[in-house]
């Protein structure tokens, strides 16, 4: 399966999640790449479109080891990979140094891309993440894990593209887990989209916007 770009796989996802008959869902995006396709998601559901921004805290000496990572929100999490945070020694203090620059972060683009709109409660509601694919699943499961350290009842992750690997071990942190196509071999999630270029902060702006003034 091939897609001709996001907003085709989003359609296409769309239609699938529909069939779940979720009850007054919120729809949250992970940017940038999942917001075309969360978009569609949401404009079929009639469902409000939020951001989910994900930012990790590296290890100390080894940045791209992630010892933990931030998440935004009505009241923003901290999920820490205990193991790799026991390794590392990196102490209490160092920690909420790091936390406290990724919020300041996650809030400087959640003011870029929605302004002043309200953030979403998923407490006590249906909530479906999506995202433009899954490669190890490491966003995802934070996103997943700060959505139910906030009190949602319900967790729907929803994807075009995934491997069959990561779909299997993503259903033990998402109540529903909805893949349009989930091969063996898997590369990268380019390989599944005729059209994968990187989002600017401008398009996903303009993806939002355009989804706002449908609503």
């Amino acid at each position: 399966m091939i897609f001709r770009n996001r907003s085709e796989a989003g359609r296409l996802l769309a239609e699938r999640v529909a069939e779940l008959e979720l009850f007054d869902p919120i729809v949250y995006a992970l940017p940038r790449g999942g917001v075309p396709v969360a978009v569609e998601v949401a404009r079929t559901l009639a469902a409000p479109l939020d951001l989910l921004i994900v930012r990790k805290i590296g290890a100390p000496g080894f940045p791209e080891v992630a010892l933990g990572a931030v998440v935004g929100g009505v009241t923003p999490q901290l999920v820490l990979n205990d193991d790799i945070y026991a390794a590392t020694g990196r102490d209490a203090a160092n920690l909420e140094r790091a936390r406290r620059s990724e919020l300041d972060e996650v809030a400087r683009r959640r003011r870029r891309y929605l302004g002043d709109r309200p953030v979403q409660d998923p407490a006590g509601r249906v909530t479906i993440v999506v995202d433009d694919g899954i490669a190890t699943g490491a966003t995802a499961r934070v996103a997943l894990a700060a959505l139910r350290a906030q009190g949602a009842a319900t967790i729907v992750l929803a994807v075009p593209v995934a491997p069959a690997s990561s779909v299997e071990d993503l259903k033990s942190e998402a109540d529903i887990v909805v893949v349009l196509h989930a091969p063996e071999e898997f590369w990268a999630i380019g390989q599944f989209y005729r059209d994968f270029h990187q989002l600017s902060d401008e398009e996903t702006i303009s993806y939002l916007r355009a989804a706002w003034d449908s609503e």
